[in-house]
């Protein structure tokens, strides 16, 4: 087990887990880990979902966190990044071939280790690409999930070097034409503080680069067209309201105003069309919400102590993020 999850002196392993993996969609097999709170009784589980290019060395802290709240935290690693197989020969390609699959690897991660090994009731806590996947899966979880918090859900693409109507056009082209494993913009997984889109927290900014810069393995470069291709068709997909009126599960949408991956505008958009939704806004902050400063990150952990096990109002837990 211990070789399974990696640590380091400012990023210790949080202890009481156990680690391992799980055979996904289209027998790919996905690295994952279950973190137990010390808290008695437990107040419920957290399946956790990563965003593109993370890792579960790279939420200790966030897991940490939880479990201070009584919560378990089960996660594991997406398939093409992490400690999960790769997809393709090239090791650095950020790929995947249909976005269905991370569809079934989440519902998989559910049946074989959430619900024989966790605590109920369990909700789901997703950053970014993991929240996209949370929203497109969730018409089919009311059963097994009670609540939701999605951290700057994938709608949308921002600050690229093209615009979004562009690329969807380009990596349809590539995805049809034989060329969908061509890779689209730049490796970004070793980029400087300074300038950077993801958080105005340098410590924690530099604690994931020397993660980061001790196993480079874990990381990957630019998506591939077909990748971009399947999760901004997928983004397309659960923004209409004929998907969202299937959404049942209560949901914070917690938006960051000065996300400089995900147009802050797309999430608010989200929202009003979401009537399981309620959109919290987290303004100055930036898209790494569980990796931003702690005037920003606490209003995030706030209303999700408050939201996940309660059976409070939802103008009530706004109030409370507040």
């Amino acid at each position: 087990m211990d070789d399974i999850l990696f640590s380091t002196p400012d990023n210790p392993v949080p202890e009481n887990h156990t680690a391992g993996y799980f055979e996904g969609a289209r027998k790919t097999k996905l690295r994952y880990a279950l973190f137990r709170s010390e808290v008695s009784p437990a107040r419920g589980t957290i399946v956790l979902l990563q965003g593109r290019n993370e890792f579960i060395e790279k939420y200790y802290e966030t897991i940490r966190d939880l479990n201070a709240m009584g919560l378990w935290v089960a996660t594991f690693d997406l398939r093409g990044q992490g400690g999960s197989d790769r997809l393709l020969k090239n090791r650095r390609k950020g790929h995947v071939r249909r976005f269905a699959d991370y569809e079934r690897d989440l519902e998989l991660f559910l049946e074989k280790v959430v619900l024989p090994d966790a605590r109920l009731p369990f909700f789901i806590l997703a950053h970014s690409t993991g929240a996209l996947i949370a929203l497109a899966a969730a018409p089919r979880l009311a059963n097994r999930v009670d609540r939701m918090a999605l951290a700057a859900p994938f709608v949308g693409l921002t600050n690229q070097s093209m615009s979004e109507n562009a690329i969807r056009r380009l990596s349809a082209l590539f995805s049809f034409t034989g060329f969908g494993q061509k890779s689209m913009g730049e490796d970004s997984s070793q980029r400087p503080f300074d300038g950077n889109p993801l958080t105005g927290d340098r410590a924690r900014f530099e604690r994931n680069a020397a993660v980061i810069a001790a196993r480079p393995d874990l990381t990957i470069g630019a998506p591939t067209a077909r990748w971009l291709h399947e999760t901004l068709t997928a983004a397309t997909r659960i923004s209409q309201q004929a998907h969202l009126t299937h959404i049942t599960i209560p949901t914070l949408i917690l938006a960051p105003m000065r996300d400089g991956v995900v147009p802050y505008i797309a999430q608010e958009t989200l929202s009003r069309n979401f009537r399981a939704g309620q959109l919290i806004t987290i303004t100055g902050a930036r898209h790494e919400l569980l990796q931003e400063r702690d005037i920003y990150r606490a209003q995030v952990l706030a209303a999700i102590e408050a939201f996940m096990p309660g059976s409070d109002p939802m103008p009530e837990v706004a109030e409370s993020a507040a």
